[in-house]
């Protein structure tokens, strides 16, 4: 089985990053759909992911990623650090 050259391993390097998204957008859907606030996160990532359409009108978009010290992660994702970086290298 041959592997695809996308699936590079992972950089020997890892770290914890802090991302911020802004995401302003208009977008036509039934308000029982928005009335949603369990899935509405979702819904809104999906349709502004797909692009503009004539449902969907993109105003403003921005992202924001800084490094954190690894000390500021949850042990969760502190544990799962530290089984990346154990990773034998291929």
């Amino acid at each position: 089985m041959a592997t695809s050259a996308s699936h590079s391993p992972l950089p020997s390097q890892v770290g914890v990053y802090e991302c911020e998204v802004t995401l302003k957008f208009r977008l036509i859907e039934e308000s029982q759909v928005i009335d949603q606030q369990d899935h509405l996160l979702e819904l809104l990532i999906d349709a502004f992911s797909y692009g503009s359409d004539e449902f969907v009108e993109a105003l403003e978009s921005q992202v924001k990623v800084q490094v954190i010290d690894e000390v500021n992660a949850s042990p969760l994702m502190r544990r799962q650090l530290i089984r990346l970086r154990n990773l034998p290298s291929a």
